[in-house]
């Protein structure tokens, strides 16, 4: 999508981290937003910002655990821009605990969130776009579910792994039909997700690889510029490639020299 002048964006997470840096990049570059989130105050805040850019902006409470709230957001989106151009998923819980600690209704509730809402989503977002033969679809995963390192948080890096697989399989089915697709694999990003995340047990010694952090704002630049040149995979840093190819080229002794990287501590 070269020319993201005049298109709008709907965003979920939008009101703080990766989600509002992302809404705000894509204003400044021409794009009106439709920003979704529970958190009323900071969303209406992410919209503000918006129009100081130039551009429209709704501020809209959405559950995306429910496909009602999505469902009135798409219907919402109509109502105000009448068309759709992009869609960011971009709502993501974070709970630690050894993979023995977390309870099974924790599992559940962040499949649920983590990886339905995207699925709900493009249910519900993508027959606009391939309606219109244009588009663009932008799911953010992490690094957690793309190299093996995080037993730690387990449901969240599981439920990134099958954000990944979706959005990899669903760009060889919309690519060709004029809708492009992103997964963004960040690692580390100054954000705020650590607000509302969980720990279960008395594990505290978190794991991850040494890779460089960005911040929110830069995260938010590279989505835009991964939408403007319909990239697929997207991190945050290219140390995080060598990892992948390291993984990709011999699984079994990726693993190994994880383990004894720990039991070396």
């Amino acid at each position: 999508m070269k020319d993201l002048a005049d298109r709008v964006a709907v965003i979920t997470g939008a009101a703080s981290g990766i989600g509002r840096a992302s809404a705000i990049a894509l204003a400044r570059r021409g794009v009106d937003v439709v920003l979704a989130d529970v958190n009323d105050e900071r969303t209406a805040e992410v919209a503000t910002a918006a129009r100081e850019a130039g551009r429209r902006a709704v501020a809209a409470h959405c559950d995306v655990g429910s496909i009602e709230d999505l469902t009135d957001l798409r219907d919402r989106t109509l109502a105000e821009f009448g068309r759709v151009d992009i869609v960011m998923n971009n709502v993501g819980l974070l709970m630690f605990g050894l993979p023995t600690d977390i309870p099974l209704d924790e599992w559940e509730r962040t499949v649920a969130v983590n990886y339905l809402s995207v699925v709900r989503s493009v249910h519900l977002f993508l027959p606009l776009l391939l309606e219109q033969g244009s588009g663009h679809i932008v799911n953010t995963a992490s690094t957690a579910g793309l190299i093996p390192y995080a037993f730690d948080r387990l449901p969240y890096a599981s439920t990134k792994a099958a954000v990944i697989s979706l959005s990899e399989n669903l760009a060889i089915y919309a690519r060709p039909r004029g809708v492009g697709v992103t997964v963004y694999c960040p690692a580390g990003v100054a954000t705020n997700i650590g607000e509302g995340a969980r720990f279960f047990g008395d594990h505290r010694d978190i794991s991850a690889p040494a890779l460089p952090s960005i911040t929110a704002e830069q995260a938010g630049e590279q989505v835009a510029d991964a939408i403007e040149n319909d990239r697929l995979m997207l991190v945050s840093t290219p140390e995080t490639t060598g990892l992948w190819r390291e993984l990709a080229a011999d699984p079994d002794g990726y693993i190994d020299r994880e383990i004894t990287a720990r039991t070396q501590r």
